[in-house]
């Protein structure tokens, strides 16, 4: 995508789309809100918001996923001091990881996976930048592929 200008504004809990994924069963269940996405406000490169996971929840992207054509950033926040989020990156056949606390972050390039497993209640604000703003463009990595 070509950049261009966009209006400046300003959104709001109030106004941010929520999603709900996933489920108690496989640890996963989540709560999306999305600020800066097609479907809410505009923007030429740009992707925001946060993932809340539920009550014993741990993982918040079952299947793990890679985004081809844009890099994402995390910010890990409302931790315990204790607790850590495993989180887990590179290529799927080689995958790295993080162990990462309360107000730390990660940047995962294109070609890395996305996915992350914690302990206790977390929330973590993603930010996505590049040629596409498709949220949906992603290509899912099942965990019997990953190494």
């Amino acid at each position: 995508m070509e950049h261009r200008a966009c209006r400046s504004a300003v959104n709001t809990l109030a106004e941010c789309k929520e999603v709900g994924l996933g489920d108690a069963a496989s640890s996963n269940k989540r709560t999306i809100k999305q600020f800066i996405h097609p479907q809410v406000m505009e923007s030429c490169q740009l992707i925001l918001g946060y993932t809340s996971l539920e009550e014993g929840s741990v993982w918040n992207t079952i299947p793990s996923h890679v985004h081809y054509r844009r890099m994402e950033a995390y910010l890990y926040w409302g931790m315990a001091p204790e607790a850590r989020v495993l989180h887990l990156m590179g290529e799927p056949q080689e995958t790295r990881h993080l162990w990462v606390g309360n107000g730390e972050g990660a940047i995962s390039p294109p070609w890395s996976i996305h996915s992350g497993a914690g302990i206790g209640a977390y929330t973590f604000i993603w930010a996505m930048a590049g040629d596409n703003v498709d949220y949906t463009d992603m290509e899912f990595i099942q965990p019997q592929e990953m190494r």
